[in-house]
């Protein structure tokens, strides 16, 4: 068993805006891109083009019709979902040689490559499906926050962020500093209400999303109540969301 860090008072992390996230998959494209020959490169595609491929992918999209009750026309949410980097991070407790581990200096949480046998048991532990079994290598990988950006000093320092977030065409992610309450990512937290993925398991992700606001015409005052009018667990939509990435 691995142990944790006790509290990282860094907490590098993603927020990513569910109201303004068009699934057009660039956060995974650049995210491939960058990887494939980054720090965790290469992620091994089988059969790419074959009706039984195989391939590693630290960002996926997911795409949502939420029901509605009121009449309305039904609302389409697209969730991009990668590793939350969680605080209480189950893939590193039951990680048997030590391969999978939390950096006490930032909180983002890693796999030695070195140290990993293959046993999955990581992937298991997740609940959110963000680990990434590389068939060819035989080891686990994962979202790294692009660490091998993000300190790169021999880049523009404004260009040291996640590969997701620098190709973002609507500005829907976020990168920042999640420990520090006075942080532009834990303000807009803040002022959006964001809220962790899945909070009954107690993980306590660093990663946040922050919900899609209610429409233009029913948020005006006197106007029927939106499915979106409540923040975090309360949000049907989110409920809905947390119970299919749950089974």
């Amino acid at each position: 068993m691995t142990i944790l860090p006790g509290e990282t008072p860094k907490k590098l992390g993603l927020v990513i805006d569910l109201d303004i996230c068009v699934g057009c998959h660039a956060c995974a494209v650049n995210c491939k891109e960058w990887n494939t020959g980054g720090h965790m490169a290469p992620l091994t595609d089988l059969q790419p083009y074959g009706a039984k491929q195989q391939g590693v992918w630290f960002n996926r999209i997911h795409a949502f019709e939420a029901q509605r009750t009121d009449g309305k026309p039904n609302q389409t949410v697209h969730f991009p979902k990668s590793c939350l980097h969680c605080q209480d991070a189950a893939c590193v407790t039951v990680c048997p040689t030590g391969a999978s581990f939390k950096r006490s200096a930032d909180g983002i949480v890693l796999v030695d490559e070195s140290k990993c046998i293959g046993c999955k048991l990581c992937s298991w532990a997740c609940p959110y499906g963000a680990r990434e079994f590389d068939a060819d290598a035989g080891v686990m990988k994962k979202c790294t926050l692009c660490i091998d950006r993000i300190y790169n000093e021999h880049i523009p320092e404004r260009e040291r962020v996640p590969a997701c977030v620098s190709t973002c065409p609507a500005g829907a992610r976020h990168f920042g500093d999640l420990g520090d309450p006075n942080s532009d990512v834990s303000k807009l937290v803040a002022d959006r209400g964001g809220y962790d993925l899945m909070p009954e398991m107690n993980y306590k992700p660093t990663n946040k999303y922050l919900p899609p606001r209610p429409r233009r015409a029913e948020a005006a005052p006197g106007g029927p109540k939106d499915l979106n009018a409540e923040p975090g667990p309360e949000n049907p939509i989110l409920r809905w969301v947390d119970k299919v990435l749950s089974r």
